[in-house]
């Protein structure tokens, strides 16, 4: 005979939140009685082993049945099973110890319209049936028990418990779902292929097979395969076992690459494959896949980095944003780990001590496989560089160089003395006695750095310089600051340092002879240059635009561009001019001729500069209309 049985209050609330409440992912209640079924024959399999009392079982099955005409799911196991006992303890009281924490975590989602997927964390997983039953069913028979037990419920105020005739230990629980609404489809949880899909997605690993009946189309005749008919058959749909479990030695390249196409839907083979075994006071499996192309919309707003969260097998999370680093938002892969405290919500999750341990430890292993790649896989190194390296260098820079000892040496530049990619290390074993810097220049190419004015005096005197041409490269070097003792230097600000004794006395005898030139043409530059000066670094060319130490200039023209700054960023710009160019001795004739005079040249000097270095022009017509007045000037001179 049935009894009838109230739910605890803070049950009846429980229940009401999840009949009423908003909730977006209903899908995760298969996960969660899939997850029921597989803890029940660990159970079973345990007591089996440890008590010779309790019958062994051949094969552990969970099988899921749909029935549409009844509009039922059913899904079975041959576990432990429970006594009457039991019943009341385990489904009766919701999660005893943790409802309070729950209910209120799950109120505050619900207010905030949020898409909890973390409800089986809490221990209530059965209860997300709910989410799309009208009623449950659960008939489940223990060892320790001769009699089987029939609970119901339509998730209200109250459930029965009786007594049934169930030959078979183990839970069958059947879900009657709800009719469907306006904006909710319960009818698809009965659709074979739909069901199947989110077994796959949630339960693929659990590591007893999950059987369905499902419908195939084969041969009438064996030999003749040109007509076929529809049979149903019994499936094993999920894979037992995690690839990322089997030894790297079980594994074949090909099934890596094939689990990494098929899991994180990418056409081609990944880059680089990195697998992780932990054990001790925190296990943990992990399968790292860096792409060999970057993601289509790895830098829009919508790009969300992380992990795939498993544990025991069990699909938690897509994305645990946690276990990756932002330099590293590139990477794909998943995280296996049956230690983790997952009775909390994911809000609580990002200050986890057990995913941080993991994420350092990925994070240390991505790098070391980076560098013994770089080591002994130049060519590979190169091709992830040319792909991710920017990240690299983002790394370097972010969070005031937190990682930047981790990550200089993974650092890849093209220089004036390689037609390859050099590294820090290799640039300074390079280094000529007694160089004090490391000389850097920028702009958007090799081909345009390499015809930089400012490049003349290294040229001559062969020292080498590395070339950047990605807009962050200037900030990860200043934030790196120096390398090996070595201070960097960028070839378009400050002094080189490169003047012999005698070479610096000669050009300041010339700076003093000319004293009056000098300021003739920073008076006519007026604001725009702090200073003009004889250069030393110029040997061919005519002038040049460099800075003063503060900001260089291709990074004034980085941060102009950047929201807000509305041209408010300015180096502080000196004109240098060569002393030893025809075109320094022509200054000196027109000041002698006409004081006055110097002023269009200054301007004429100024805006060629400008141009040298990238910058738009302040004034192009003027600067045109000055062009012609100098070449009909020089043209009338000549008759």
């Amino acid at each position: 005979m049935a009894k009838t049985r109230e739910f605890k209050a803070e049950s009846k609330e429980l229940l009401n939140l999840m009949i009423n409440s908003i909730y977006s992912n209903k899908d995760i209640f298969i996960r969660e009685l899939i997850s029921n079924a597989s803890d029940a024959i660990d159970k079973y399999n345990f007591i089996s082993l440890t008590n010779e009392n309790v019958p062994r079982v051949d094969e552990y099955e969970i099988v899921i049945e749909r029935d549409e005409a009844r509009r039922t799911i059913t899904i079975r196991d041959n576990g432990i099973g429970m006594t009457e006992e039991e019943l009341i303890e385990n489904l009766g009281t919701i999660a005893k110890s943790g409802t309070k924490a729950f209910l209120e975590k799950m109120k505050e989602l619900t207010e905030a319209n949020a898409n909890l997927d973390t409800i089986g964390q809490f221990g209530v997983g059965f209860y997300s049936a709910f989410m799309v039953a009208k009623k449950v069913e659960v008939k489940t028979r223990s060892p320790f028990s001769e009699t089987g037990y029939l609970w119901s419920s339509e998730g209200v105020d109250t459930y029965t418990i009786e007594p049934i005739d169930k030959p078979e230990i183990g839970t069958e629980i059947i879900v009657y779902l709800r009719e469907d609404e306006e904006d909710v489809s319960y009818s698809q949880y009965l659709d074979e292929y739909r069901l199947k899909e989110i077994v796959k997605k949630y339960s693929n690993y659990i590591r007893y097979p999950i059987k369905m009946l499902v419908t195939k189309q084969v041969p009438k005749e064996e030999k003749d395969k040109t007509e076929y008919e529809t049979v149903q058959e019994w499936e094993t749909v999920n894979s037992m076992i995690p690839i990322w479990r089997k030894n790297r030695n079980e594994v074949t390249d090909e099934e890596l690459n094939e689990f990494y196409r098929y899991q994180f839907n990418d056409y081609l083979d990944p880059m680089k494959v990195i697998q992780m075994r932990i054990e001790g006071a925190l296990n943990y499996d992990a399968l790292i896949f860096i792409p060999k192309k970057a993601p289509y919309d790895l830098y829009s707003d919508k790009y969300e980095k992380g992990l795939q969260l498993y544990s025991k097998g069990v699909f938690i999370m897509d994305k645990c944003k946690e276990l990756v680093p932002d330099y590293l938002k590139f990477v794909k892969g998943l995280v296996d780990s049956p230690d983790l405290s997952l009775n909390i919500s994911r809000e609580i999750l990002q200050q986890n001590r057990q995913v941080q341990k993991i994420a350092n430890n990925i994070e240390k292993k991505i790098i070391n496989e980076l560098k013994r790649m770089l080591r002994n896989e130049r060519e590979q190194y190169i091709e992830f560089f040319e792909t991710y390296g920017v990240h690299i260098k983002f790394g370097v820079y972010e969070n005031y160089g937190e990682k930047k000892e981790l990550l200089k040496d993974l650092l890849l530049f093209y220089s004036s003395e390689t037609k390859n990619y050099t590294t820090l290390s290799e640039y300074v074993e390079r280094m000529k006695e007694g160089q004090e810097y490391i000389y850097y220049a920028t702009g958007q190419n090799r081909e345009l750095i390499e015809k930089l004015p400012q490049m003349e005096q290294l040229k001559e005197k062969k020292y080498e310089v590395l070339f950047f041409t990605d807009d962050i490269d200037e900030f990860a070097i200043n934030m790196l600051r120096e390398y090996e003792g070595k201070r960097f230097k960028n070839i378009s600000t400050g002094d080189l340092g490169l003047e012999s004794e005698e070479e610096k006395k000669e050009r300041e005898e010339k700076a003093k002879e000319h004293k009056g030139l000098l300021k003739a043409i920073e008076k006519a530059l007026k604001d725009r240059v702090s200073e003009v000066r004889l250069s030393s670094r110029l040997k061919d060319s005519a002038v040049c635009l460099v800075s003063k130490d503060s900001l260089s200039l291709e990074m004034e023209k980085i941060l102009s561009n950047m929201r807000g700054a509305n041209g408010l960023i300015k180096a502080e710009r000196v004109l240098e001019i060569n002393p030893n160019h025809r075109l320094f001795k022509a200054l000196e004739n027109v000041y002698e001729r006409d004081k006055k005079a110097i002023t269009t040249y200054a301007e004429v000097l100024y805006n060629q500069a400008l141009l040298i270095e990238g910058f738009p022009l302040e004034d192009p017509v003027s600067f045109a209309n000055q062009l012609n007045e100098l070449l009909i000037k020089a043209s009338e001179s000549e008759k």
